[in-house]
């Protein structure tokens, strides 16, 4: 078996159970977890403080010939790949690496890749891609049941929305404003609740709290094209309409008629809300789209990975 050691820095303390590190195990990989001085592949995360001063222990006017040093006993075979991967809203250049994985769209590189976080939180095991988990949602989701219609069942559910949220800025605030002049919502998550100390300890599965609610107030943290997570199909794949905020370009992923976005009427106040969520004609037309219009594979990023691979081994 191959081996390769493998470090992070400024990645989640879960990376080690996504898709990457599982992936790179099923093509015959032995990862041995290290250091970051003492890896072949070093992963660097959206939370790596990549403002920080290089060689800032050192007294300020020896920094530059420490520097000039460092880089003349340093080559490319000393030194790890370097691989950004990024969950969070943050562009695939944001830190210098040899390789990126984030949200962005239409990057003509060889050494980027577009994984939307929701792909992490789908199950891959009829492609042979197995291990990764989804504890705060508590299951994974299934791309035959996202590519079926909501139904209808939403609709017997009592019309009310929940909102999971750690904070309320804007545009959350805004939102969330917007939708209980229409509906009641209830909120849940370490805003509303001060004993949460964060969402991984929440005490509640969100599959098993969207069950009772007819729809789920899920805006983007942020609006970005491609920037599309996990929360309007967790929504969905939980029976709730799902009510979100984001750009128009979300429709390279989900279909854009399964689904409320608040986006486009930010400039009329919001105010065709009332009409949609009173109206039985317009629930029953997102009650008969499905989510995904066309089944994603994860096989391409499993070949990005092959190539990772033995670049860091090379």
């Amino acid at each position: 078996m191959r081996s390769v050691r493998i470090s992070t820095a400024g990645c989640p303390s879960d990376y080690s159970q996504g898709l990457l590190p599982i992936i790179a195990q099923s093509l015959g990989y032995k990862l041995d977890w290290v250091k970051p001085n003492q890896a072949d592949l070093l992963i660097m995360g959206p939370f790596m403080n990549f403002h920080a001063k290089k060689l800032k222990w050192w007294p300020k006017p020896l920094r530059p010939a420490a520097q000039t040093l460092f880089n003349s006993f340093s080559s490319r075979r000393d030194l790890p790949l370097r691989v950004f991967h990024s969950a969070e809203n943050l562009r695939h250049d944001t830190i210098p690496a040899d390789y990126s994985i984030s949200f962005d769209l239409n990057i003509n590189s060889p050494t980027h890749f577009r994984l939307p976080y929701w792909m992490e939180m789908i199950n891959w095991s009829h492609e042979g891609i197995v291990g990764n988990q989804n504890p705060r949602y508590g299951q994974l989701m299934t791309i035959e049941r996202l590519m079926q219609p909501l139904g209808k069942h939403f609709l017997g559910r009592t019309k009310t929305a929940a909102f999971l949220s750690s904070h309320i800025r804007e545009p959350r605030k805004t939102l969330y404003e917007a939708l209980q002049k229409v509906i009641p919502v209830t909120g849940f998550g370490a805003y509303f609740d001060q004993n949460i100390e964060n969402h991984h300890a929440s005490g509640f599965l969100k599959q098993d709290l969207l069950k009772e609610f007819a729809f789920n107030l899920c805006p983007e943290n942020g609006m970005y094209p491609g920037y599309y997570t996990e929360k309007i199909p967790e929504a969905f794949f939980a029976g709730c309409l799902p009510i979100t905020w984001a750009d128009q370009n979300v429709r390279v992923d989900f279909n854009p008629n399964a689904f409320i976005n608040l986006a486009p009427m930010a400039w009329c106040n919001y105010d065709p809300l009332t009409e949609i969520l009173n109206s039985s004609q317009h629930l029953e037309t997102y009650a008969s789209q499905a989510l995904l219009l066309n089944a994603p594979s994860i096989l391409p990023f499993r070949d990005f990975v092959k190539r990772m691979m033995e670049d860091a081994r090379s």
